[in-house]
């Protein structure tokens, strides 16, 4: 699943812009991207350049900001007492995400890296970005590192630079998304829990089962 606003409520990169002044303006970027509107790359390099020359300790105090999104240790729990492997993907940063997982005991995990110079935030993205694309790659390697074919993915998220990803599982669920991902979903999430994300995946795994034979 995505991270940002669907697993966390929060937006990581306007937490970290708010320390440096610059939340609302990075935030109008953000908005404008999950619409679909601009390019995620283009868009995120622009808002990382409002970080440039924030300290590194600041991850740690954004860390503590963020809120996981109600419901998501009880679909964590349904996921893994039925088996299910969990990732999650983000054009959001590891330096929060990777913690995060190990809290939740998520094995995978792919995002963005930021760029840091003698302690401090440089504004620059280190390596590839992860985009659209990169969360579908990342998808389709976890599935394969769990040997589970495509058809048996989920794929979960909120915005345009998920849509790839949920286009290539076997079932995409739109959580609290914007429009543009509502429309092409397979499956609509209001967001106000992610437990409710554990049942729609038990009901699509037995049609899939009975579709199989495999009941």
């Amino acid at each position: 699943m995505d991270v940002d606003s669907t697993f966390i409520r929060e937006e990581v990169i306007e937490l970290l812009a708010g320390h440096a002044g610059r939340e609302a303006e990075v935030a109008a970027v953000t908005e404008a991207a999950m619409r679909g509107e601009i390019d995620f790359a283009d868009s995120l390099r622009a808002r990382c350049r409002a970080l440039e020359g924030l300290d590194v300790g600041v991850f740690e105090q954004v860390y503590r900001a963020v809120r996981v999104t109600p419901g998501a240790d009880v679909l964590l729990a349904g996921l893994s007492r039925r088996g299910h492997a969990v990732g999650l993907v983000s054009g959001g940063f590891v330096e929060i995400v990777e913690p995060l997982a190990r809290a939740h005991g998520i094995p995978h995990v792919h995002a963005n890296r930021l760029e840091v110079v003698e302690g401090r935030l440089t504004g620059r993205v280190d390596g590839e970005i992860v985009d659209r694309a990169g969360k579908e790659r990342a998808l389709r390697r976890f599935a394969e590192q769990e040997g589970i074919p495509m058809s048996r993915t989920v794929a979960i998220g909120d915005g345009a630079n998920d849509l790839d990803m949920m286009a290539a599982a076997g079932l995409g669920i739109a959580f609290g998304a914007k429009p543009v991902v509502q429309a092409q979903a397979d499956e609509v999430l209001d967001g106000s829990s992610l437990a409710a994300v554990l049942d729609l995946v038990e009901a699509w795994a037995d049609d899939v089962n009975d579709a199989r034979g495999d009941r």
